[in-house]
């Protein structure tokens, strides 16, 4: 994966560097202490992955993922304050890394990021059964519906976490909603359909699922509440 740093602090982009040299097959493009070079680097050269800082002078990273005209791009934003979580993820960026994070946790981030990018060239439909079929690694296999833990749109995709993979197909939230909903699954926000199933523990602004936060947004709370007998 090509991939680009974006944070004004020098100590930060060491690190990230750092990291990024312990994990095979990512590579480190440029690293700019500045959203709006990197915005320009961005006009003329396509890159896989964006570890971006969300606090910066004259642009901040939320700024920028908002005028990214490449949608395609990964972005894992890497910040010291948690309070950006739920804007971020409106953003259906990849992941939020809270500093100071360990080198574990950036390589959970980048798995995720590489499993992204591999999933965009599979070919997957959806079935009228219980199930999805997925091609994975040239090799078509049956997805049980059970075993989706949830969905996450992401631009033009949508993608399909389940307890070991996460599987993205090009289409809309819209057609994902219509089949998931039939079954055991709720709307929880614009960019989530969940698992009721699954679902281990409610928080204020959210759910967990598999150790992922999850947002819920306000005008989805008291359907939710309702489906799991919650008053």
């Amino acid at each position: 994966m090509k991939a680009l740093i974006v944070d004004d602090n020098d100590i930060a982009r060491t690190t990230l560097v750092h990291l990024a040299k312990q994990i095979p097959n990512l590579n480190i493009i440029s690293e700019y202490n500045n959203a709006l070079a990197a915005y320009n680097h961005l006009q003329s050269e396509k890159i896989d992955l964006l570890f971006l800082d969300i606090e910066m002078p004259e642009m901040t990273g939320i700024e920028l993922t908002r005028n990214l005209n490449d949608k395609e791009i990964i972005i894992i934003f890497t910040t010291s304050n948690k309070d950006y979580a739920l804007e971020a993820f409106e953003l259906n960026i990849a992941d939020y890394l809270l500093k100071p994070f360990t080198q574990s946790r950036f390589l959970q981030a980048v798995t995720k990021a590489r499993a992204i990018l591999e999933s965009r060239n599979e070919n997957v439909q959806i079935s009228k059964d219980e199930f999805l079929f997925v091609r994975d690694s040239n090799v078509t296999r049956r997805l049980k519906l059970d075993d989706i833990f949830y969905a996450e749109a992401m631009g033009d995709y949508v993608k399909f976490y389940t307890r070991e993979k996460m599987f993205a197909i090009h289409g809309t939230m819209k057609a994902a909603e219509e089949r998931l909903l039939k079954d055991n699954f709720v709307r929880v926000h614009r960019s989530y359909i969940v698992s009721l199933g699954k679902i281990d523990t409610l928080q204020d602004g959210g759910l967990v699922i598999n150790g992922q936060f999850i947002p819920v947004a306000d005008a989805y709370r008291k359907a939710l509440n309702a489906r799991m007998n919650v008053f």
